[in-house]
């Protein structure tokens, strides 16, 4: 998702790399859920995201998609994300955080009846960053650290690596780097087109190609970049 403001306006001004270390650690967000409240449809999963939720919940994303997930359109592209519920029905389902704590109106479906992350283990990437964030420049990215998300005080410095907790990380920040200037290419190739049934065409062979489509569980990103390699000689 784009952000067409100086870095000035929502960071510490800094650019991080994996081995740095960065004032994030909460202590386990004890008592607190409130990023997991509120957040609309702003989290936006790749398909490595649906690969970890769909093997370990073992669900297909027909099945997320009628119970957690929802499709977008993020800058003319149809993305899955978070599909956020009512805080008064976390509130009727027993949930002591959401009795407590009405801050927000709408919370993820993940938490659990203690406000605590049930996917935890597996969440997805853009879980795992907050309050981090990438910052993409030419042909590449770092991290950043927004300014007044994360409502803690007295955090601690953390390495970026160990906050985000996921191995094999040099082939998973390859990953998402790959994956984000694709769909830069994909909305550049879509704005080139006035025609609605031809865009509508596009979006679903991505959904089809990169989402729906199972990945082997033993290679995902030998599987992404084997159908990566097939859509760029198809589309560009």
């Amino acid at each position: 998702m784009k952000r067409e403001i100086s870095l000035e306006a929502f960071t510490d001004g800094k650019l991080y790399t994996k081995n740095d270390m960065v004032k994030v650690g909460c202590g386990d967000c004890r008592d607190c859920c409130d990023c997991c409240q509120g957040m609309g449809d702003s989290i936006v999963l790749d398909p490595y995201d649906i690969h970890q939720l769909t093997t370990n919940l073992h669900l297909p994303l027909e099945e997320l998609l009628s119970r957690y997930l929802a499709l977008h359109v993020v800058d003319g592209i149809i993305l899955p994300s978070i599909k956020l519920v009512s805080a008064q029905a976390m509130v009727n389902a027993g949930s002591e955080i959401a009795a407590d704590s009405m801050q927000a109106v709408e919370v993820c479906p993940f938490l659990n009846h203690m406000g605590r992350c049930s996917i935890h283990t597996f969440r997805p990437g853009f879980c795992r960053l907050f309050p981090l964030g990438r910052y993409y420049v030419n042909g590449t990215f770092q991290y950043i650290l927004q300014n007044h998300e994360c409502p803690k005080e007295n955090k601690t410095k953390i390495k970026v690596q160990k906050w985000l907790g996921i191995s094999n990380l040099r082939s998973y920040e390859n990953f998402v780097n790959i994956w984000h200037y694709f769909l830069v290419d994909m909305e550049a190739l879509l704005e080139t087109s006035q025609d609605e049934a031809e865009k509508k065409t596009l979006n679903l062979y991505l959904l089809n190609t990169f989402f729906k489509t199972s990945y082997s569980t033993n290679d995902f990103y030998g599987e992404f970049q084997e159908r990566l390699t097939k859509a760029k000689s198809i589309l560009l």
